[in-house]
């Protein structure tokens, strides 16, 4: 087997939301495979902390004050790196993520549910994908090569109660990367894809409370989930970067608007 397929050596890439969990990680494991990242936060304080933290791993890597719904400011963003780096290879969208006036309590329903919270985390999945697309994809297309990577949700595949703007949002972000991919390959060539992964359950800091009571226990809503996971387990943050990766070299040349479950067959498991 060429190895150089899965090579992402002196690549140049950008992830959004990178000061947070989830782009801090898949940054933290692009730095490893020696690719350049540009690291893009609206938070000052957690963009110096990753950046000091991607330097220590004696990777390259540069931070940027970007919000992603803000054309303007990733267009400048956008002009910076290729002035640094000369070029683009990689975006991963990672801003995201739910808000807690987008979750309805257990005892609300979807009457309850206000419009301006259902707006906010919609403009921030959805939105908050699509406009750095067409900036930092912008640059991939002018060069005719580079990989679009999205984070779609379980939440996409059936109804999961209680989060109706974040649902909405990613299974737009499913149709996004799908037309995406279709729009650049059509127009721009085979060299620009555009691919998604969707998430299982991991236990992180935005669903911590819901998912584990406070001695440690699975909540109820978490029984649920490890029943209809087969694997038995949340995954780990960890277990996300081989996939990402994958998807970003060139063994993956062929593939484009494809939604990758990493899930643990939560997606594929019926319960029965």
């Amino acid at each position: 087997m060429n190895q150089n397929l899965f090579s992402l050596i002196g690549k140049v890439a950008v992830v959004t939301g990178g000061g947070g969990v989830l782009g801090g990680n898949i940054s933290k494991s692009l730095v490893k495979a020696g690719v350049k990242v540009a690291v893009l936060d609206i938070r000052q304080e957690q963009l110096d902390n990753r950046i000091d933290e991607l330097q220590n791993l004696s990777g390259e890597a540069a931070g940027f004050i970007a919000n992603v719904l803000d054309k303007e400011n990733l267009e400048q963003v956008n002009r910076e790196i290729l002035e640094k780096w000369g070029r683009i290879d990689i975006l991963v969208n990672t801003a995201g993520g739910n808000i807690p006036g987008a979750t309805l309590d257990p005892d609300q329903t979807f009457f309850d549910m206000k419009m301006e919270d259902f707006q906010k985390v919609t403009d921030l999945n959805l939105n908050g994908s699509v406009l750095p697309s067409m900036v930092f994809g912008k640059s991939m297309a002018d060069q005719k090569k580079g990989s679009i990577i999205n984070i779609s949700s379980m939440a996409t595949y059936s109804a999961i109660t209680r989060v109706p703007g974040y649902s909405v949002a990613k299974t737009g972000i499913n149709i996004f990367t799908q037309w995406l991919a279709s729009e650049m390959a059509l127009k721009f060539g085979e060299g620009v894809r555009v691919n998604a992964i969707a998430p299982g359950f991991f236990i992180g800091d935005q669903n911590r409370k819901v998912l584990l009571n406070e001695d440690g226990s699975l909540t109820e809503r978490s029984e649920k989930v490890i029943a209809r996971t087969p694997m038995r387990r949340f995954g780990n943050i960890d277990e996300l970067n081989g996939a990402i990766q994958f998807l970003c070299s060139d063994a993956a040349s062929f593939i484009t608007g494809v939604i990758l479950p990493i899930d643990g067959g939560f997606s594929s498991f019926s319960g029965v």
